[in-house]
């Protein structure tokens, strides 16, 4: 396997810079472009001080600290330097350059951390886990990816996947062994073996709605028709004027998204322009991308009036997003109500029903405390234990379940075991897709390439 080099820090200036190098011509390629202030022998764990030169001329390039790391304690198990320059991107480009003039090659995106996986030293859970943590949105965020990256995950579906693997094994022992008088006692154990395993399945499938949404944050959509403040609640949730705000409806006519954390939950807030009847073309063209907007919500906030009683418009949103996820934010909540708000209550729930002001924030303190609710379940706060946060994992999850749920259903009916079977390798295979245990190669470059280089 080829030397591979790349810069690992962000471009742009900062104090320091790290190049990163990885294969087994590392610790030759290093020899010829670092000179140490005092020569010793490759100690793994360890870090010199010297200076980068050019290897032809000899001109001195900057001044640095180089780490050792000697296979296969390292990283990606392989011989490993990272080099530690000055901040700057001139400076990091010509160190790079040398490490590639003298023998290693480019990585690419997220070439280390595949090394990583393919050396075996981290499954294939572990190795996204990685761009989690670097792309956290909240500390709940990093919290998950970092259990994820510690094989919480991977163990939980390491373990799923060997009960089924022990139940095909037991099934084939009948279909091999007829004469066997062990098909009952088999057929109860196996009966048992896939309920419990579907029950872990459901128990991660279920919470996968938190981890995608501290993953990817909420995906949240304020509608309602003009002039009930929406702009004014985007405002108030960020705590700046990012919309205009004007006593004239149809001021926004565009959407507005800005992501951010509320009350530990990120969110990708989108603010639309008010849904009513237009005549006004560039108006036209804002409800219509609102509209589009609601219907790829993940969540809608839906903004009444509270001084008004409810109108055609406001009918026609409310029942646009009638059993879909939403929460009904009855603004204007410093002016004298007219809005029936029991009735609300009676038609979403109790619960989904707020009262707030936009213009003066009270009420704001609770629609955080719901939103927390609703993203983390009445506890407000991530448990110990699993969680799927990756759309890959996900679906690859319920393609289990519903091969589980499959032979469930077929051991019910008394079908052949050979129809068990089948339907438990389709899902021990689906496992297997996530920990990287029966994975294509084109699938792993996909994965890979979403990296940033140097990783």
């Amino acid at each position: 396997m080829s030397t591979i080099a790349a810069i690992s820090t962000a471009p742009g200036n900062a104090g320091i810079g790290i190049i990163r190098l990885s294969g087994e011509k590392c610790f030759e390629i290093i020899e010829k472009i670092f000179v140490p202030k005092k020569k010793s022998p490759v100690v793994g764990y360890s870090m010199k001080y010297g200076k980068i030169i050019n290897s032809q001329t000899k001109e001195v390039i900057d001044e640095v600290l180089v780490s050792y790391f000697v296979a296969p304690k390292s990283y990606t198990t392989e011989n490993m330097c990272e080099i530690n320059s000055h901040g700057g991107t001139i400076i990091e480009h010509k160190i790079l350059e040398e490490c590639l003039k003298n023998g290693a090659v480019l990585a690419e995106p997220g070439e280390f951390t595949k090394r990583a996986f393919l050396n075996g030293r981290i499954d294939l859970i572990q190795a996204e886990a990685v761009m989690d943590i670097i792309k956290s949105r909240s500390e709940a965020s990093l919290k998950m990816a970092v259990r994820q990256q510690d094989g919480q995950l991977s163990k939980k579906i390491k373990g799923l996947r060997r009960n089924l693997l022990d139940i095909v094994v037991n099934l084939e022992a009948v279909i091999d062994y007829p004469e066997e008088d062990i098909e009952e006692i088999t057929f109860n154990t196996v009966s048992e073996g896939m309920e419990r395993v579907k029950q872990e399945l459901e128990y991660l499938l279920k919470h996968a709605h938190t981890g995608k949404i501290l993953r990817e944050g909420l995906q949240t959509v304020i509608v309602g028709r003009p002039n009930v403040g929406k702009s004014s609640l985007l405002n108030a949730l960020l705590s700046e004027e990012r919309a205009i705000v004007s006593e004239y409806a149809g001021t926004t006519r565009d959407v507005i998204e800005e992501q951010l954390l509320l009350g530990s939950v990120p969110l990708v807030l989108v603010d639309t322009a008010g849904i009513r009847q237009t005549e006004d073309y560039v108006e036209k063209i804002g409800v219509a991308r609102s509209k589009e907007r609601l219907d790829k919500a993940e969540l809608a906030v839906v903004v009444l009036d509270g001084s008004q009683t409810l109108n055609e418009e406001d009918e026609e949103i409310l029942n646009a997003v009638a059993g879909k996820p939403c929460v009904i934010i009855v603004n204007k909540g410093d002016r004298p109500q007219v809005n029936d708000l029991t009735a609300l209550q009676k038609r979403f729930g109790k619960d989904r029903v707020l009262l707030l002001s936009a213009k003066t924030g009270g009420g704001l303190e609770q629609f955080t405390a719901w939103l927390q609710s609703y993203v983390y379940g009445s506890e407000h706060a991530i448990s110990g234990g699993a969680y799927v946060q990756n759309t890959r994992h996900e679906n690859l999850l319920r393609e289990a379940l519903l091969s589980v749920e499959e032979a469930i259903r077929a051991a019910a009916s008394m079908l052949p075991y050979d129809c068990l079977v089948i339907d438990l390798h389709k899902a021990i295979d689906a496992m297997g897709l996530i920990t990287g245990d029966t994975l294509q190669d084109e699938i792993i470059n996909e994965i890979f390439s979403k990296f940033c280089v140097g990783k």
